[in-house]
C-alpha cells in the first residue's frame, strides 16, 4: 500500500528547473532511498515533502489524502516528521527536553492551562516526559537524558534528532544524510537502528551520499540527475542501471 505518492511533481527557483515532472511512490513499511550527484534535486524534492517547499506543479498525496498545498505543520501533524543535514537541535536544552519539544503536535494543553498548571497539563507533561525517555532509550541514548545538547558527542547529536523526530509519532520518517560524518562504526549502529524503526512500524525515507549504506538497507532506491528521475527500483537493479553508472562516474566521452 503506498503511503506517498507523487505525480509530475515540478519545482523553479526563478529560471532554474530544480525539479522536472518527478514522480514516485513509497509503500507504507518500506525503506526508501533517494540519491543522486550534487546539484540533482535531491534535497529540493525532500523539501516538497516535507512542506518547505511548495511545489509548481504536480500532484501530492499521503496516506490516501491529496494535498494541494504542503505546510511543515500540516504534514507534521498528519504523520511526516524529518531531521535536517545540518544539525539543528536545541543546544542549551537537555537531550530530554529536546525530544519532549517534538511531541508538540500530539499534546493538547493551551495557554491557560500552562499558567495554571492544571492536573490534566501536569499528566500530560509526565507522559511526554516518559515518551521522550523511552525514545531516547530506543535510539541507542541511555545515560545523558540530562545533558546539554551542545555537550553531547557528534554521534549522539543525530541519534537525538532522530528520537526528536520520532516523538511526534510519524507515518514517514525522512531523514536527510544522517550518516553525514559518521565513522565506520556509528553507520552501521546507525543501519541496525533504522531496520528496528521499521520494524516498529515506522516508514522511512532517507537522502544519503553513502551509496554502500542506502543500497545495503533500503527496498528501493530511486535516482535523481538535473532535477529528474532517472532511475527507480531495487538497489541491485539501481546499481547496474546505465543511467546511474553514468551520472556517477561519467562516461567514456566525457
Amino acid at each position: 500500500m503506498s503511503l506517498l505518492e507523487l505525480s509530475g511533481i515540478g519545482k523553479r527557483f526563478g529560471g532554474l528547473k530544480a525539479l522536472t515532472d518527478v514522480s514516485l511512490h513509497i509503500d507504507q513499511g518500506e525503506i526508501y532511498g533517494l540519491i543522486g550527484p550534487n546539484g540533482a534535486g535531491k534535497t529540493t524534492l525532500f523539501n516538497v515533502i516535507t512542506g518547505l517547499y511548495q511545489p509548481d506543479s504536480g500532484e501530492f498525496h499521503f496516506n490516501g489524502k491529496s494535498y494541494r498545498t504542503v505546510k511543515p505543520h500540516v504534514l507534521a501533524s498528519c504523520g511526516i516528521a524529518r531531521t535536517f543535514q545540518n544539525i539543528r537541535l536545541f543546544a542549551n536544552l537537555t537531550a530530554l527536553e529536546n525530544v519532549m519539544i517534538g511531541r508538540h503536535v500530539r499534546t493538547h494543553a493551551g495557554v491557560i492551562g500552562s499558567l495554571l498548571n492544571s492536573r490534566a497539563t501536569r499528566l500530560e507533561e509526565r507522559a511526554c516526559r516518559e515518551k521522550a525517555g523511552e525514545l531516547l532509550r530506543q535510539v541507542g541514548m541511555t545515560k545523558p537524558h540530562q545533558t546539554l545538547a551542545k555537550n553531547l558527542s557528534y554521534g549522539e547529536q543525530r541519534r537525538l534528532e532522530i528520537a526528536r523526530a520520532l516523538a511526534s509519532e510519524p507515518l514517514l520518517l525522512a531523514l536527510d544524510e544522517p550518516a553525514a560524518g559518521m565513522n565506520a562504526t556509528e553507520t552501521e549502529n546507525l543501519k541496525a537502528l533504522l531496520e528496528n524503526i521499521r520494524k516498529s512500524g515506522v516508514t522511512v525515507l532517507l537522502i544519503e551520499h553513502d551509496v554502500k549504506l542506502i543500497m545495503g538497507l533500503c527496498d528501493r532506491v530511486a535516482v535523481l540527475d538535473y532535477g529528474c528521475k532517472i532511475a527507480e527500483g531495487v538497489p541491485d537493479l539501481v546499481r547496474k542501471d546505465s543511467a546511474v553508472i553514468a551520472a556517477y562516474l561519467g562516461t567514456d566521452d566525457e
